[in-house]
C-alpha cells in the first residue's frame, strides 16, 4: 500500500519515509533521498536502521518493535534524547523524528517525518554555552567582590542547580584530619548527610584526580557501581575535584534526575566552576598566609627592637649587681639579695632570648644534626616529664639525612612542642613524633619553602585541637589560651622564629575535636662536618693592656669600663665610631677594641671593625650586641670577630677579651 496523494508526499519540505512491519523502507520522497545522500530509488527496500550509526542500530530495533506493538502518533521533539542520522557517505547529523501509523492489520505501514536540526541544534548549543559562560562570569565577579570564601561558595549550588536542572549541587571540602568531609554549601543535600561510604568514595575519587561522570545511575548500580550521596537517586551525576597546588582540596558534586544530563557543555561548565572555586580558595588562603607572615614579621621587628633596649637595661642591671657582689662578697645578707636580683636578671635574659628567637635575631650555631639520635635523647627526657597519662611514640624514617640546625635550639623547640601537646590533653592522650625527609621541587616551591631537601619533624597529639580563630594567632608572641601562670605564650612563636631563621618553616594543622599536628621543616645538611671546639671560657685577667670601648649607651659603657678596670685593663671609652677611629689613629698602645654592633647614627660596629682593621690589620676586635642584626650575624659567621651577647657577665667579657688577645695556635700544620 502506498501513501495517498503522491503529489503532496513529494511537496512536503520534510523528509518522509514509509516503512513496513519488518522495518523495511517501502517508500521515500526526494527530500529523504537528498537528506541521506542516496540516489533516486536508493532507499527502497533497505532496513530503516541503515540510516543510523552502527552502535545505535540494535537499540533502535528494540525501540521500533516496542513502537510497532503499540503504535501511536508521536510529534517531533518529544523523545527527550538526541537522535543521530547517518548519510550514505558515513557523515552523521542530528535529527528530530515524528511517527504516525498508517492503515491497520497485516498491511500496516508507519510514516516517519525526519528533519535535520543541525542548525537548530547549533543555535541551541550556542544559547546554552552563552548562558553557561554568563554563569562562569557571574561567579568570577563574585570572587572579585567577595570578602571571604563564603561570599562565593555559598552562591555556587543555587546558580548551578538552576543552570543544569540538577536536584543536588554541593561544594565539599576535605577536613583537616584528611579523613572526613566538610559540606561547605549545598542544595538538595543535608550538611550532615555524609556517610562513611560517601566519604570513602569521594576521597578515593580525589586520589584518582580525575572527574567522575555517571550517565545513568540506575544502570551504574545494576552493574555493581556506587556514587557518593546517590544511593537511591535516579538520573546522572558528576564529581569534579578541587585542587590546591596538586593537593586534593575538595570536590564539586552535581546530581540530576535525568539520565545523560551532563553533556560536554555541562561538564565544561562544572569543570570551569570547580577551577574557579579552587583558584579563589587558593588565592584567599595565600593572601591570609601572606598577611599572617607580614603581621608576624612586623611584630618580630618591634619585638627585636624592644629586646635590644631591654638587653641594654639588663646589662646595666646585671653589671651593677655584679659590681655590688664584689664589694659585698663578705656580707652574707647583702650577697643573698644580690644573688636573688641576678636570678631575676637571668630570667629577664631568657625572656628576651625567646623574643629574639621569634624575631629571628637569636645567635644560632647550625651544624649537621643526627635527628634520630637527638629525638631519642628528647624521648628519654620527655618520658620522665610528660606523665603516665600521656603515651609517647617516636618514628624516624630510614635513610633520614642530617638536619642543618642548631642542636640546642632544635632540642628546645621539640620540648616546647611536646609540652604544648601535653597541655592540650589534660586527661591524657597520645603524642606521636615522626621524622621524615621532605623534598620541594622547583615547580612546587612557594613562599614558605625554597626548592631543596628538608627534614620534616612532626609532633601530633590527640588533644582538643584549636578553633580557626585560635589557630590564626597561635604563633603570635604572648598569645596563649592557657590560664594565668601556665604559659608565657612564647613557645610556638620561639619555634616559629627558630625554623624561619634556620631556613625552614613551621606549619600547624588543627581542628576542634581532631587534635593538632605541627610540622617543623629544617634544611637537610649536605654532609657531616666535625664539631668546632667549644670556646675556652677560662677567665684571663689583664696585665695593664689598653682596651678601646665603643658604646653609645652611657650606662652600658660605664659597666663595661668597670668590668675591664676591675680585671686589670686600662680603658679608653668613646660613644661612637668617629671618636674610636680618632683614638686608633693617635693611640699606638691600644691592644684591643670592644664595640657594640648598634652604634646609632654613622657606622655600625661591624663597619667600624673593618675600618679599624684597615688602620691596624692585626688589631683584635670583640663585638657585642643585644639584638642580632644582619651585621652582627655576618660578622659572627665570617669568624673575623667574636660576638658577645648582652647581657653578659663579667667573667664572660673578660674571657672573650683574653681569647682575642691570646688566640689559641693550631698546631696541626706544624
Amino acid at each position: 500500500m502506498s501513501v495517498s496523494f503522491p503529489g503532496l508526499f513529494e511537496a512536503v519540505p520534510d523528509a518522509l519515509i514509509v516503512a513496513d512491519g519488518r522495518g523495511r523502507i517501502v517508500q521515500a520522497n526526494v527530500q529523504a533521498e537528498r537528506l541521506f545522500g542516496y540516489p533516486r530509488g536508493g532507499l527502497s527496500g533497505i532496513e530503516i536502521e541503515k540510516l543510523m550509526p552502527d552502535e545505535a542500530r540494535e537499540r533502535h530495533r528494540a525501540h521500533r518493535n516496542d513502537y510497532m506493538a503499540r503504535p501511536h502518533v508521536r510529534p517531533m521533539g518529544v523523545t527527550g534524547q538526541s537522535l543521530i542520522g547517518m548519510r550514505l557517505d558515513g557523515t552523521r547529523f542530528p535529527v528530530e523524528i515524528a511517527l504516525s501509523p498508517i492503515g491497520d492489520g497485516e498491511d500496516s505501514r508507519y510514516l516517519a517525518s525526519i528533519r535535520d536540526i543541525s542548525e537548530t541544534q547549533r543555535a541551541r548549543q550556542a544559547l546554552v554555552r552563552a548562558r553557561y559562560d554568563a554563569l562562569v562570569a557571574r561567579i568570577g565577579q563574585l570572587a572579585l567582590e567577595a570578602q571571604d570564601e563564603s561570599g562565593v561558595i555559598d552562591h555556587v549550588p543555587a546558580l548551578l542547580a538552576g543552570a543544569l536542572r540538577a536536584a543536588t549541587v554541593a561544594v565539599l571540602f576535605v577536613a583537616s584530619d584528611r579523613q572526613s568531609l566538610d559540606t561547605r554549601a549545598a542544595i538538595g543535600l543535608n550538611r550532615g548527610a555524609a556517610g562513611e561510604d560517601d566519604i570513602a568514595a569521594v576521597l578515593q575519587a580525589l586520589a584518582r584526580g580525575e572527574p567522575w561522570l555517571v550517565e545513568d545511575l540506575r544502570q551504574h548500580r545494576a552493574l555493581g557501581g556506587a556514587f557518593p550521596f546517590a544511593a537511591q537517586a535516579e538520573g546522572s551525576a558528576a564529581l569534579m575535584p578541587l585542587f590546591d597546588r596538586g593537593r586534593p582540596l575538595g570536590a564539586l558534586l552535581a546530581i540530576a534526575a535525568e539520565p545523560g544530563l551532563f553533556d560536554h557543555d555541562a561538564v565544561h561548565l562544572l569543570q570551569s566552576v570547580a577551577n574557579l572555586i579552587a583558584a579563589f580558595v587558593q588565592r584567599r588562603r595565600t593572601e591570609e598566609q601572606l598577611a599572617h607572615s607580614q603581621r608576624l614579621d612586623a611584630v618580630g621587628q618591634l619585638t627585636g627592637g624592644i629586646a635590644h633596649d631591654f638587653n641594654n637595661l639588663l646589662t646595666v642591671m646585671s653589671g651593677s649587681l655584679q659590681l655590688l657582689e664584689l664589694e659585698y662578697e663578705h656580707t652574707p645578707e647583702a650577697g643573698e639579695l644580690i644573688a636573688s636580683a641576678l636570678r631575676s636578671v637571668g630570667r629577664g635574659a631568657e625572656l628576651t632570648g625567646k623574643l629574639l628567637a621569634f624575631a629571628r635575631r637569636q645567635r644560632l650555631s647550625p651544624r649537621a644534626v643526627d635527628a634520630p639520635a637527638l629525638l631519642r635523647d628528647v624521648e628519654s627526657m620527655l618520658k620522665r616529664t610528660l606523665g603516665e597519662s600521656v603515651r609517647l611514640y617516636l618514628h624516624c624514617a630510614d635513610d633520614l639525612p642530617p638536619a642543618y640546625a642548631d642542636p640546642a635550639q632544635l632540642d628546645a623547640a621539640l620540648v616546647n612542642l611536646a609540652l604544648n601537646a601535653r597541655d592540650a590533653m589534660p586527661r591524657g592522650g597520645e603524642i606521636a613524633i615522626e621524622a621524615r625527609e621532605h623534598r620541594v621541587e622547583a615547580d612546587a616551591a612557594g613562599a614558605d619553602l625554597a626548592p631543596g631537601r628538608y627534614v620534616r619533624i612532626s609532633v601530633a597529639d590527640t588533644g582538643r585541637g584549636m578553633a580557626p580563630e585560635t589557630l590564626a594567632r597561635a604563633m603570635e608572641p604572648f598569645f596563649t589560651t592557657k590560664e594565668s601562670g601556665r604559659g608565657s605564650g612564647l613557645g610556638l612563636s620561639m619555634v616559629y622564629g627558630f625554623a624561619k631563621q634556620s631556613g625552614g618553616h613551621l606549619r600547624i594543622d588543627s581542628a576542634l575535636g581532631y587534635g593538632t599536628r605541627v610540622d617543623l621543616y629544617l634544611p637537610a645538611a649536605e654532609a657531616w662536618v666535625a664539631d668546632a671546639p667549644a670556646p675556652n671560657e677560662a677567665r684571663v685577667d689583664g696585665n695593664g693592656e689598653t682596651v678601646l670601648v665603643v658604646e653609645d649607651d652611657d650606662a652600658v659603657r660605664g659597666i663595661a669600663v668597670s668590668f675591664l678596670q676591675a680585671s686589670g685593663y686600662r680603658v679608653i671609652a668613646v660613644a661612637d665610631a668617629a671618636q674610636a677611629l680618632q683614638q686608633l689613629a693617635i693611640g699606638d698602645d691600644i691592644a684591643l677594641m670592644f664595640s657594640d654592633v648598634m652604634l646609632g647614627a654613622g657606622m655600625n660596629g661591624k663597619e667600624l671593625a673593618l675600618a679599624a682593621r684597615a688602620l691596624r690589620p692585626l688589631l683584635p676586635v670583640v663585638l657585642t650586641s643585644g639584638y642580632e642584626t644582619d651585621a652582627a650575624a655576618a660578622a659572627a659567621e665570617a669568624g673575623a670577630f667574636e660576638l658577645l651577647r648582652k647581657p653578659y657577665r663579667r667573667e664572660q667579657l673578660v674571657a672573650a677579651i683574653g681569647r682575642a688577645l691570646n688566640p689559641v695556635v693550631d698546631d696541626a700544620g706544624d
